[in-house]
């Protein structure tokens, strides 16, 4: 079975909701099931419920807290052991990013209002909370002014030091150090980067 996610914030098969939390995916090239994240750790999935597990699978690759999902009437899915949240200084997480999306910014800005709403898995690196997703909510986060957001630990991944020590070289130590840039640019920078050191990797 194949699934896609959607990265885009226009599609006509999908709510708005859905594309701006990066919740809709299509199952097997056509089959287009959307997820909305309702809670700290429930969501909505919507579609064929043939696919449901393999895209919900496929979601908390990227959002371990959501551990609850519901279809449109309200009958559980599918349940997940809850994960323990806990509150972090945002000045204390240390990115492993670079760069920001505005398009990703501005659609991120929909639904985050309150500390609540920034969840960031997180691993220890070097005595240090190192964020491991979620560097748009955490930059947004920033720029609204939160002093804590909520965290939760994740495994890191196959080149995650790597990252990890390219940000502090580039003097990115916490979210208000991030640099924000036009999608096209994010997409010349950020996603040229990864593609190269993973594609360096390889060889």
């Amino acid at each position: 079975m194949n699934i896609t996610r959607i990265n885009t914030y226009e599609d006509h098969r999908f709510s708005q909701e859905a594309l701006n939390q990066h919740g809709c995916y299509l199952a097997d090239g056509d089959a287009p099931i959307e997820i909305k994240i309702i809670s700290q750790s429930e969501a909505i999935i919507i579609g064929d419920e043939t696919y449901f597990d393999d895209v919900i699978d496929e979601f908390r690759f990227n959002a371990e807290h959501i551990t609850k999902f519901y279809d449109e009437s309200g009958k559980i899915v599918k349940k997940f052991k809850d994960l323990e949240l806990f509150k972090l200084d945002i000045d204390k997480i240390q990115p492993i990013q670079f760069f920001v999306d505005k398009d990703k910014l501005k659609a991120v800005r929909s639904f985050v209002t309150r500390e609540e709403d920034v969840i960031i898995p997180v691993a220890i690196h070097d005595g240090t909370y190192a964020s491991l997703d979620g560097h748009t909510r955490l930059y947004l986060a920033y720029i609204l002014g939160f002093k804590q957001v909520y965290a939760y630990f994740s495994e890191d991944f196959d080149g995650f030091d790597y990252f990890f020590d390219e940000a502090r070289k580039r003097n990115i130590y916490a979210a208000k150090d991030l640099i924000l840039l036009e999608h096209e640019e994010y997409v010349e920078k950020w996603d040229k980067f990864c593609d190269e050191y993973y594609m360096n990797r390889d060889e």
